[in-house]
């Protein structure tokens, strides 16, 4: 009786070893898949604690736009689970939740604070259930070389509408300077960077059931003076872009806050894009989101401890530290911290523009949405077809791209 009562408790106590004896499965590396640059940098300015605190390391994988994209994607298509937080664009959104990519946050006991700008979280949740946060607070802005702007007799006060910056991009480009520079490389580039000015003119690219509409008056509007607004500059790639409003060779362009430090800059400034066409038309919200969002993948092995992570991330103290790296934080309590404002007067520009913000259309075929949009428009700038027969195109081929589940 003795040999079998010793046999049962060593049965049970290999039992329990298998188990963790209880304990929860500890593992001692967090592997995060964000996206390069500024993005990325303010993450890994605040994760020495948490790796202190929870004895791990956080192994940051940086990658670019479009890697990030199809890394996290395929990762969870082939099952392999090799991330436990990735960041993720609001327009994979749609996509990724589809295919399965992201974790119900929810079920990981993570909920919204009322510090967090709601506008910023409408993408977020889908379906009832939250699958993402906002975590860098990127938002549409207009760059502009704030010393030829001076020289001209212009000021931040000077650009109230976008006839406004027209004309000083037209004096500009007489006086011997650049104009107004755009990202001409991708049609997704092309596409985003003309959506501020479509807004303004009271347009947008689908109704409220995601239907085509850019075959219409305000559409063909906006892109008849976005030619005109071209014209005075050029097109270059986003590096070349900030760089040549930053020197003076182009003027204005169309930015990002996770592009620019205005610390830094000597040259360049940026303020919230006008929501005016002209100084009588009305007024639109015309701030586009570029907002990093974070979420948990679904395959990962280790959401509990992700899921601690994306909190203490998300926290509004940790948040706030992350601004002297470039952080740009969807907080009230960070973006009109008067000591935070002191040194940055643009956080409550940032603030203001985010609390208005729109995302673009949340669809899983916005990626060949804009591809088929951004090649017509490209045919028309390029002066190789009509604006009234380019969009007709774009609006036949758009509807039959919707249409077709």
């Amino acid at each position: 009786m003795k040999k079998r009562i010793l046999g049962i408790a060593l049965v049970l106590c290999m039992m329990l070893s298998v188990t963790g004896c209880g304990e929860k499965k500890h593992t001692d590396k967090l592997v995060l898949a964000l996206r390069s640059g500024t993005y990325s940098e303010v993450i890994k300015s605040c994760l020495v604690n948490f790796e202190k605190e929870h004895g791990i390391t956080c192994e940051v994988e940086e990658l670019s736009e479009d890697d990030l994209h199809s890394y996290v994607l395929n990762d969870s298509v082939n099952r392999k689970g090799s991330y436990d937080l990735c960041m993720v664009d609001g327009s994979w959104v749609s996509e990724y939740i589809f295919e399965g990519v992201l974790a119900d946050l929810g079920e990981l006991g993570y909920s919204f604070d009322d510090d967090i700008i709601p506008a910023t979280t409408s993408i977020c949740v889908q379906n009832g259930n939250t699958y993402l946060v906002p975590y860098y607070g990127n938002v549409t802005v207009m760059m502009y070389n704030k010393e030829v702007a001076a020289e001209l007799g212009f000021d931040e006060n000077s650009f109230n509408s976008l006839e406004d910056i027209k004309e000083f991009c037209s004096r500009s480009s007489q006086a011997g300077h650049g104009g107004f520079v755009y990202r001409g490389d991708t049609e997704n580039n092309i596409v985003v960077d003309f959506l501020p000015i479509l807004c303004a003119f009271g347009g947008w690219v689908v109704d409220e059931n995601n239907n085509p509409t850019v075959n219409t008056q305000e559409f063909a509007d906006a892109l008849a003076f976005y030619i005109e607004l071209t014209q005075t500059g050029g097109a270059l790639a986003k590096d070349d872009l900030i760089a040549s409003v930053e020197d003076g060779n182009m003027v204005t362009a169309v930015g990002w806050p996770g592009w620019y430090d205005s610390a830094d800059s000597k040259g360049s400034e940026y303020m919230a894009f006008p929501g005016k066409a002209t100084s009588d038309s009305a007024s639109y919200n015309s701030n586009i989101y570029g907002i990093w969002t974070l979420g948990i993948p679904e395959n990962s092995t280790n959401k509990e401890l992700a899921c601690e992570l994306l909190t203490y991330l998300m926290d509004k103290d940790v948040q706030k530290s992350t601004i002297p790296a470039g952080g740009v934080p969807c907080r009230y309590s960070s973006l009109n911290d008067p000591e935070v404002c002191a040194k940055d007067p643009h956080m409550p520009v940032i603030c203001k523009a985010l609390e208005n913000g729109i995302y673009r259309p949340v669809m899983q075929e916005w990626p060949r949405f804009y591809t088929i949009l951004g090649d017509e428009m490209m045919d028309i700038m390029a002066g190789n077809n009509s604006i009234s027969d380019g969009l007709s195109i774009a609006q036949g081929e758009l509807t039959t791209l919707m249409n077709t589940k």
